[in-house]
C-alpha cells in the first residue's frame, strides 16, 4: 500500500444536432461503426491466443517475474527471451519503443473513435547502467524529461485530430515512483503521513485522506520522523517537477492522472482552481476578475480504488473539500489490482505485531494500523462501492451541467472509469441516460452530449477487453472519443517490470476464466477467418 499517499430530458447543454432512431441512418449505426472497424490481422489474433492461453495458467502466472528475471540472466538465453516477449507480451500490450513509435497505434485507435490515456512506463534505478538515453541527467530526471516530451506528442496529436466542443481524446498517466531517486522515499513519506494525520469524524479506514497540508513537511530543514534529509529533497524535487509537468498540461489542454494522493491533492488544489462566481455590478452586469484560470477542466485526476474500504468516505470528504477548495474534482475510478497481495501483507505485519517481530527479507510490511485489512474481504463489496461511486458521481455531473449555464464556474466534476466490467461499464451509459446527460435511441446506441463528454470518460487496458471497448464504442455516438485504451510505451527493457507485474496486477480482471474467454474468443476468430 501507498499508505497516506498511496432524465429523461434530452435538452442537454452542448447537446449536437442527432440522427434519431427512427431515421435509417440511425437504425444500423452500430452494425456500421462494426463495418467500418478495420479487421485484425491473423498474425494479431495468434498473438492474442498464445498470450491469453499463457495467462490461463494461474501458475505461471504468479512465476513470470522470477522466470523472466532468470532467463534474462542467462547469456544466449536472453536474447532469445527478449525476442519472445517482443513478440507476444510487448506486442500485446504496449504501443510501441517510443512515444514516435506509438503514433501508428494512436492513429489506429482514433480511427475507430477510441482515445488513449498515454503513459511512459518505466521502473527508476539509479544503480543500473543500460539505459539508451543520454546521461547527462540521473535516471529519474530523465524520466521526467521524457513525461514532458510524452505530454507534447499526446498534444500534438490531439491538436491535429480534435474536432467539436466536446471531451478531448488523449490523455496522460503518470508514474509519479518513478520519478524519484529511491521510492521509498514515498513509502516513509506514506509511513509519516499516516502516523501524524489528525483523526477524521467520521472516521476514513487506512490509509485515510489526504490533507492539504500533507506536504508541509517538505518545508522542513532537519529530517523528520521517518523521512531523512534525502527524502526531503528528493520529495521536494518530485513536487517542482509535477508542478512543470501540470503547467506543461494545462498550456497544452491535455488532462493528466497522476498516482499519489497527497501530490495529486496538491496539484488539484492548483491546477484545477475554478474562478469565483461572477458578481452582479450596480449596472446588472456581471464581472469576473478571475477569466482565463479554467482551460480544461477537471485537468488533475486523483485515483479511487473502489476495493479499497476507505473509498466510499474518502470520495465524500473529496466532494466536500473541492467544494469549499473552489477546485474542479477529477475522479480516477477504478477496482483496483492488488486484492490477494494486500490480504496476504496485512496478515503478515498483522502476525508480527503479535509475536513482536518484523518478517523477515522484505519492505513491503503493511504500514496500516488498523485490524481489518485495507482492502474489502469479498469481491461482491468491491463491486457494490464501485457501482455506489458510479451512480454517485453520475449524479454530481447531472448537478454540474445544470449548474455552468447558470453562472457557477466550470466543469467543477469531471470522471474517468476504469473498468473491465461488462455490468459497470454499461452501467456508467445508463447513468448517463438516466440522468439526460445523453440520449438514447431505439435502435439501441445512446448519443452523448458535449456536456457529458467534457466530464465523462471510460477507459480499459491496452490489449485486454477489446470486446468489451468495442461494445462501448458501438453503443455511444460522441463528438470525442468516449472510451480511452490506457496504452503504455517504452523500451523492451524499460517496459519489462511493467509486462511481468501486469499479468500478476490484473489476475483479478483476467481470474473466474476471463483469460480463458479472451482466448476462446481469439480461436473463434481465428476459424473464421480461415475456415469461414
Amino acid at each position: 500500500m501507498s499508505g497516506g499517499l498511496l432524465g429523461a430530458s434530452l435538452l442537454v447543454p452542448g447537446i449536437r444536432a442527432v440522427v434519431y432512431a427512427d431515421s435509417d441512418e440511425g437504425i444500423g449505426e452500430s452494425k456500421r461503426k462494426a463495418a467500418q472497424r478495420t479487421a485484425t490481422p491473423l498474425s494479431a489474433l495468434v498473438r492474442t491466443y498464445i498470450v491469453y492461453s499463457v495467462c490461463s495458467i494461474p501458475s505461471l502466472v504468479d512465476l513470470a517475474p522470477t522466470l523472466l528475471s532468470t532467463l534474462l540472466a542467462v547469456p544466449g538465453l536472453k536474447q532469445i527471451t527478449e525476442t519472445v516477449v517482443r513478440y507476444t507480451f510487448f506486442n500485446q500490450f504496449v504501443g510501441g519503443d517510443s512515444a514516435e513509435e506509438a503514433i501508428p497505434v494512436l492513429e489506429q485507435l482514433r480511427s475507430e473513435n477510441k482515445g488513449v490515456l498515454f503513459v511512459y512506463s518505466v521502473e527508476v534505478d539509479e544503480d543500473v547502467p543500460g539505459s539508451t538515453k543520454p546521461q547527462s541527467l540521473s535516471a529519474h530526471k530523465q524520466i521526467v524529461e521524457e513525461t514532458l516530451h510524452c505530454l507534447d506528442v499526446a498534444a500534438d496529436f490531439e491538436d491535429k485530430h480534435a474536432t467539436g466542443d466536446g471531451g478531448k481524446g488523449t490523455w496522460l498517466a503518470i508514474k509519479l515512483s518513478a520519478m524519484v531517486p529511491d521510492a521509498e522515499a514515498l513509502r516513509r513519506l506514506s509511513k509519516y503521513l499516516v502516523d501524524t494525520r489528525p483523526p477524521t469524524n467520521p472516521r476514513i479506514a487506512f490509509p485515510g485522506c489526504p490533507k492539504s497540508t500533507d506536504l508541509n513537511v517538505l518545508s522542513a530543514r532537519d529530517p523528520t520522523g521517518t523521512l531523512t534529509e534525502a527524502d526531503i529533497a528528493a520529495l521536494r524535487e518530485l513536487r517542482e517537477d509535477l508542478a512543470a509537468i501540470c503547467e506543461r498540461a494545462r498550456a497544452r489542454g491535455i488532462r493528466i492522472a497522476p498516482a499519489i494522493d497527497a501530490f495529486t491533492l496538491d496539484m488539484m488544489r492548483k491546477f484545477n482552481k475554478l474562478p469565483s462566481p461572477p458578481k452582479r455590478s450596480w449596472f446588472g452586469s456581471q464581472k469576473n476578475a478571475e477569466t482565463g484560470l479554467v482551460g480544461t477542466q477537471p485537468l488533475i485526476y486523483n485515483t479511487f480504488q473502489a476495493y479499497l474500504r476507505r473509498t466510499p468516505e474518502y470520495l465524500a470528504q473529496s466532494i466536500a473539500d473541492a467544494r469549499e477548495g473552489g477546485y474542479a474534482l477529477g475522479v480516477k475510478l477504478v477496482r483496483g489490482a492488488y486484492h490477494p497481495h494486500e490480504i496476504e501483507v496485512h496478515k503478515a505485519a498483522l502476525q508480527s505485531r503479535i509475536e513482536r517481530t518484523r518478517p523477515s527479507g522484505t519492505h513491503e510490511v503493511s504500514i496500516s494500523p488498523d485490524n481489518m485489512p485495507p482492502v474489502w474481504l469479498n469481491k461482491d463489496e468491491t463491486d457494490s462501492c464501485y457501482d455506489s461511486a458510479v451512480r454517485l458521481l453520475m449524479s454530481l455531473v447531472r448537478e454540474d451541467v445544470d449548474k455552468c449555464p447558470k453562472g457557477a464556474p466550470g466543469p467543477a466534476i469531471g470522471a474517468l472509469f476504469g473498468t473491465h466490467n461488462w455490468e459497470s461499464a454499461n452501467l456508467v451509459i445508463d447513468e448517463m441516460v438516466k440522468q439526460g446527460l445523453a440520449s438514447a435511441g431505439d435502435y439501441g446506441g445512446v448519443w452523448i452530449s458535449d456536456a457529458a463528454m467534457q466530464r465523462v470518460a471510460i477507459a480499459q487496458l491496452y490489449g485486454m477487453c477489446d470486446a468489451l471497448t468495442d461494445h462501448l464504442v458501438d453503443r455511444t455516438r460522441s463528438s470525442s472519443p468516449f472510451v480511452l485504451k490506457y496504452l503504455p510505451y517504452g523500451s523492451l527493457a524499460e517496459v519489462m517490470p511493467y509486462l511481468s507485474r501486469r499479468a500478476i496486477e490484473n489476475k483479478s480482471v483476467l481470474g473466474n476464466g476471463g483469460a480463458a474467454n479472451e482466448r476462446k474468443r481469439a480461436a473463434s476468430e481465428i476459424w473464421a477467418r480461415l475456415f469461414g
